[in-house]
């Protein structure tokens, strides 16, 4: 249950994110899909009071019972480093394609098969490059508990991951939650 404190210390986190990071004009998003807002992720990971904020408002929703924290490269390395810093859990980063040298690994870091993971994610639109990070977990034997992330654009994510198999654990914020409404 969310008490009034935190639901207050979550709209004030909100507001500091907006002002920082969330940016006005015509941009492509990642699935292809225009909009006039846009949450630029390297603007609120370079700032360590927020970064700091925002990973321990993450670190909140990790299940207990997770094993490994892991952060599809590139936008949400920092806040899986942060956040397995809070939660003295390993964590490992998901390239998006092996490395075509040296290991040639999808996945970098230290884990077991079997170990349970929470994937997180900065932006959520469509959940694609989730769901792939999520996949190539899975093919490593990892058991996915679910995926976590900052903004929750609301465009399919929680049916997209639904149908792949993978849990949404949800995200702080909404496009209305920064001010990004159309």
């Amino acid at each position: 249950m969310v008490t009034s404190i935190e639901t207050n210390a979550l709209s004030a986190l909100a507001r500091q994110v907006a002002e920082v990071a969330v940016l006005k004009g015509q941009f492509v998003l990642r699935s292809g899909k225009t909009s006039k807002f846009y949450l630029d992720k390297y603007r609120l990971a370079t700032q360590p009071q927020i970064l700091s904020a925002v990973s321990k408002a993450l670190a909140a929703r990790v299940p207990a019972k997770a094993q490994l924290l892991a952060g599809p490269e590139l936008g949400a390395v920092p806040l899986v480093a942060v956040i397995s810093l809070e939660l003295n859990k390993p964590y490992v980063i998901v390239r998006k394609q092996s490395k075509e040298y040296g290991t040639s690994k999808r996945i970098e870091g230290v884990y077991s098969k079997g170990q349970s993971v929470v994937l997180i994610e900065d932006v959520l639109t469509t959940g694609g490059a989730v769901i792939s990070a999520a996949e190539a977990c899975r093919d490593e034997g990892l058991d996915i508990l679910g995926v976590l992330g900052i903004l929750n654009r609301n465009k399919g994510v929680e049916d997209n991951l639904l149908k792949a198999g993978f849990p949404f654990l949800g995200a702080l914020f909404s496009e209305a939650d920064l001010g990004m409404v159309e």
